[in-house]
């Protein structure tokens, strides 16, 4: 990859900070990463990105993790893009020779890093939005698999209120989901939607109690991984990509998929199951 001096200066601050600012918890199978920045809200600062973009890597490397919950530190979930980092993509796009490539690199490996490991991996992916998802931070959370919010969650389309479009898949998320009209509603609107109004929406798929997030967050990591692994990693691939296929395409691409399915034990074992108890 190409890169240059003030690129390539981020990336060995970032590599040379020696505070966690994401923790992991692994249990079994499950692994939980917390942004842990509550002071500035778990922003997405260079190192808290950077060190959530090589957690994850590292993670969905390991053949043993089947799923990933990804939480914030309370009071929020993530605010975002940090204010300081933006200030500074103003200050290389004046004094760099490569002007605004030097943010465009950020944006497109780390940002973009991360929405790509998060959506495209074949692990499967929980948000437990303990609070407000702001900006990149909600981009985040939409390219996860399942949302689970508590109810002092908000998610915060603050784009425009600082001179942004949506980003890193936002508007991808929010056009499918909603459709062009309401997705632009929210744009210019940036209102907060409440966790119970996100719902509504159909933009998360279920709000609890604040106390009971993680452990909600845990059960439904469970019933993933009693599926056969192949199972819930080949269905994660075949949804995702159905979206911007036509109908022909997608049941040829699922023709091609489910003879995979028969020739695994879990599937004879399950039919066997299930003939017993017929």
């Amino acid at each position: 990859m190409e890169t240059t001096a003030k690129y390539r200066t981020l990336i060995e601050e970032c590599q040379s900070e020696s505070r966690r600012y994401v923790d992991t918890e692994r249990d079994g199978a499950v692994a939980t990463v917390t942004l842990n920045n509550p002071a500035r809200y778990n922003s997405l600062t260079p190192v808290l990105c950077y060190q959530l973009h090589q957690t994850l890597r590292e993670l969905i490397a390991d053949l043993d993790i089947r799923v990933i919950i990804l939480t914030g530190t309370d009071p929020a979930f993530c605010a975002g893009g940090d204010m300081e980092l933006i200030a500074r993509a103003d200050e290389f796009a004046r004094s760099d020779d490569d002007g605004a490539a030097t943010i465009w690199r950020w944006i497109r490996y780390q940002f973009g890093g991360v929405a790509r490991l998060l959506s495209q991996s074949d692990t499967h992916i929980i948000a437990a939005l303990n609070g407000p998802a702001a900006g990149v931070g909600l981009s985040f959370a939409f390219a996860c698999d399942h949302l689970l919010a508590s109810e002092r969650a908000e998610l915060v389309m603050a784009f425009g209120k600082i001179g942004l479009a949506p980003e890193v898949g936002c508007n991808w998320h929010l056009t499918r989901t909603l459709g062009y009209h309401k997705a632009m509603e929210l744009f210019i609107s940036g209102e907060r939607v409440s966790a119970a109004e996100a719902l509504r929406l159909g933009l998360i798929n279920r709000t609890v109690p604040h106390e009971e997030l993680l452990a909600e967050a845990r059960a439904w990591a469970d019933k993933v991984c009693r599926l056969p692994e192949s199972v819930s990693a080949m269905a994660k691939t075949q949804m995702r990509k159905v979206a911007d296929m036509s109908w022909e395409q997608a049941i040829t691409m699922e023709e091609f998929a489910e003879p995979i399915c028969f020739t695994t034990a879990a599937h004879r074992e399950a039919v066997q199951r299930m003939l017993k108890n017929a």
